[in-house]
């Protein structure tokens, strides 16, 4: 076993547990890969060589991420190559992004239940949902805050 086979082992851990929530595959490999990789900012040509996947869908991959808040990327001055790393708090973001997402659900099921009107048959699924998603915007709002990602670099 190679030293870097454990790291790959977790890296498809990380992988295979946000697949079940819709993440492609690939880019649960980029994502557990930059949280544990050394050095922590990586070119795409690295995080492929890493996780062993095409430079097209690499590409895409990274795309999505960025857009998602997962990460950020920057050049270095006198070369092309563009280089991610995790995005500071990157967790939190997410998390918030989703929690704002339950309070949007909130907005529409109160429409949906505005439209069903006392049809019990059809506002009771509506009704379901929005009693379910209030009851997720409730244990949010109680919530403390996330803690922070954020620590002070060391000065070397």
């Amino acid at each position: 076993m190679t030293e870097q086979e454990p790291l790959l082992e977790w890296v498809e851990r990380i992988a295979m547990y946000l697949a079940r929530d819709g993440v492609p595959p690939i880019a649960g490999r980029v994502l557990g890969w930059l949280m544990i990789c050394d050095p922590p900012e990586q070119s795409a040509g690295q995080i492929s060589d890493a996780i062993g996947a095409s430079r097209a869908s690499l590409t895409s991959n990274l795309r999505l991420l960025t857009g998602m808040g997962f990460l950020t990327s920057r050049t270095r001055r006198g070369e092309r190559t563009v280089y991610y790393r995790m995005a500071e708090d990157a967790w939190a973001i997410v998390v918030r992004r989703q929690v704002a997402g339950i309070t949007a659900f909130l907005d529409i099921t109160r429409d949906g239940l505005a439209l069903t009107g006392h049809d019990e048959d059809r506002s009771g699924r509506v009704r379901q949902a929005h009693a379910t998603f209030e009851w997720m915007a409730k244990v949010f709002d109680d919530a403390p805050p996330p803690p922070s990602q954020a620590r002070p670099r060391s000065e070397g």
